[in-house]
């Protein structure tokens, strides 16, 4: 049977498309049969099978977890996250929209964070980023991240926003807002919310440097 296979950032990039089909044989076909198949089917993409995983209807995929010809599959990178607003955009993020979306009569503080594009990183000159996501499953787990500060913080309430695309110097990135009753689970939250995003969200980023263009945790 054949499989197709979503590629983003530095997968489409080395195979040279956005997604692959995999020739496989018809009956049970697991995670790790399908990555082997890929590295057999699609050399340019070997490389980067140790670090990848594989979302399979857009929850990650263990190496054991069966799949069949009519799953949604993506290959997922190392990434640089219902109710609620969490959500995934093109255009500028309006930081008074996120915090908005938090407030209540009850929230003695708001604590927001926004990530901006920096000029250099490590003492490389930078001058723009290119975010890219797989937006639908990144907007399931930007959700999943605010129940957990809920659960966690149960008066609290998060909101994310991400921006995609091309982003220069000093634009937003990201914004994150948190609001509690008590001001240290507000912050608590919000740096919980920043940390879990840059675990398993799936968005990733491109470096234009001076001296070429990275992917940011896994190099070009």
């Amino acid at each position: 049977m054949k499989i197709r296979v979503r590629l983003f950032a530095i997968c489409r990039e080395r195979a040279g498309a956005d997604e692959v089909a995999v020739d496989v044989a018809d009956g049970a076909m697991t995670v790790a049969g399908l990555k082997s198949a890929l590295a057999e089917q699609h050399p340019a993409l070997a490389p980067l099978l140790p670090a990848v995983r594989v979302a399979v209807n857009e929850e990650f995929g263990l190496d054991d977890d069966p799949i069949a010809a009519t799953d949604e599959l993506a290959l997922i990178p190392p990434v640089s996250g219902g109710t609620g607003l969490f959500q995934i955009r093109t255009t500028p993020i309006d930081v008074a929209e996120v915090e908005a979306e938090v407030r209540h009569a009850g929230a003695g503080a708001v604590v927001s964070f926004t990530g901006t594009v920096r000029n250099q990183t490590a003492g490389l000159a930078v001058q723009a980023l290119e975010y890219e996501a797989y937006a639908s499953m990144a907007e399931k787990f930007l959700a999943k991240i605010g129940d957990e500060v809920i659960e966690r913080w149960p008066n609290a309430r998060a909101a994310i926003l991400h921006r995609v695309g091309h982003l220069g110097v000093g634009e937003a990135s990201v914004v994150i807002a948190v609001a509690s009753p008590h001001r240290a689970d507000a912050f608590e939250g919000c740096r919980h919310v920043i940390e879990r995003l840059k675990q398993d969200v799936p968005i990733w980023k491109k470096e234009i440097r001076t001296d070429g263009s990275v992917w940011v945790g896994v190099g070009s």
